[in-house]
């Protein structure tokens, strides 16, 4: 892929120095074909110029107005003062102010002609830019979906035939069912974001809002995460709003989203402890959620990127850790059509992921949303 994409930059190259040299050259052949056609036109009224003179000489007087109307219509550009014939100044003038300003038209229209061109190619190996990057993280996602899911199926057989072939003591089946229960949670949790983005993306389902308090929702979802969370070293610090905070959302669908910023918070967290805040308060006609870790933070650059689907943050820590690149897509998307907004801000150490949703003023059930 690294070499296509250098021919393809390559020739992009090769394009952009033949586009400079063509219009370049386009602009010297004007340039001199205009001086020409000046020289030219000068030589040309001097000739002619001496050969009415030899003319006027030659004819009597008494022919020399018929032959003065005659030469006006024929030969616009000269002067006849008595014996003397000669080229019009002001003829001439005007004509090379005439030929300049077709070279200044040329001059202009070059540039500008050379400008959209560049500005086509410039967008074009955008899109190719993006449709290659687009490519390479579905690449990615398809090698972390089959990890993903190859790892706890192959612990899952491997638990499974240890279980058929040994005789365990009662706590050694019970700590090998409880971590294949670990495993199906993982297996589920997987399934659940892929049809959640296969959902966003043909327009399947809705979201349904329901009035609740922000706090309350919080601390339910914290409740049934909360021991897997501690099991990989979590350590939950929860400060809710000293006030209720009433909004309209899908309770399933924001267990989703902030299911996944607990999972990104501790899975990009040093172990072995991985303090978690989640902070709730209200700011304005907002009800604002902050999730806050002490992981390996952000960059400014990508603070727009992560939301995007398929993408993972690129250094070597982010690349080891598991992953689909699609949590905070579906984090975003989900947001939004709750009527939230969701934004990322990067922190000396860590990083802090903040939703914000609207009050509600009014008692009663939001519209429902499609995923469309």
């Amino acid at each position: 892929m690294r070499s296509s994409r250098g021919r393809v930059w390559l020739a992009f190259g090769l394009v952009v120095v033949f586009l400079l040299a063509q219009v370049a050259w386009w602009l010297i052949f004007q340039r001199n074909t205009i001086q020409q056609n000046i020289e030219y036109a000068e030589t040309a009224w001097l000739q002619e110029a001496a050969l009415v003179q030899q003319l006027w000489a030659a004819t009597a007087p008494e022919k020399r107005a018929a032959l003065l109307s005659e030469l006006r219509q024929a030969f616009p550009h000269l002067e006849v003062e008595g014996d003397r014939v000669y080229v019009n100044p002001e003829r001439l003038k005007a004509y090379r102010t005439e030929q300049m300003r077709h070279l200044r038209m040329f001059a202009y229209e070059g540039p500008f002609f050379l400008l959209v061109m560049l500005l086509g190619l410039y967008i074009i190996g955008r899109s190719l830019k993006s449709e290659q990057e687009l490519k390479r993280r579905q690449q990615n996602f398809l090698m972390a979906a089959s990890h993903e899911f190859r790892t706890p199926i192959s612990t899952l057989r491997l638990l499974a035939q240890t279980l058929q072939m040994c005789e365990l003591s009662r706590e050694k089946q019970l700590a090998y069912l409880t971590h294949m229960s670990h495993e199906i949670d993982r297996l589920e949790d997987l399934s659940e974001r892929l049809l959640a983005t296969s959902r966003l993306a043909q327009g399947m389902g809705a979201i349904k809002p329901e009035r609740h308090d922000l706090n309350q929702a919080v601390s339910r979802c914290l409740a049934q995460q909360q021991n897997t969370l501690v099991a990989r070293g979590a350590v939950l610090h929860l400060e809710p709003s000293s006030t209720a905070l009433p909004v309209d959302l899908d309770p399933e669908a924001f267990s989703l989203v902030l299911s996944n910023l607990l999972d990104n918070a501790v899975k990009y967290s040093p172990a072995p402890q991985k303090p978690v805040w989640v902070r709730l308060r209200r700011e304005g006609g907002q009800a604002m959620l902050e999730v806050e870790d002490r992981g390996v933070g952000l960059s400014r650059g990508e603070l727009q990127q992560i939301f995007e689907p398929f993408y993972r943050v690129g250094d070597e820590q982010t690349r080891s850790t598991r992953g689909l690149g699609l949590g905070l897509y579906l984090v975003k998307s989900i947001t939004e059509l709750m009527g939230g907004r969701v934004w990322a801000e990067p922190l000396p150490q860590g990083s802090r992921f903040v939703l914000s949703f609207p009050l509600a003023e009014a008692q009663g059930l939001a519209p429902e949303r499609s995923l469309a």
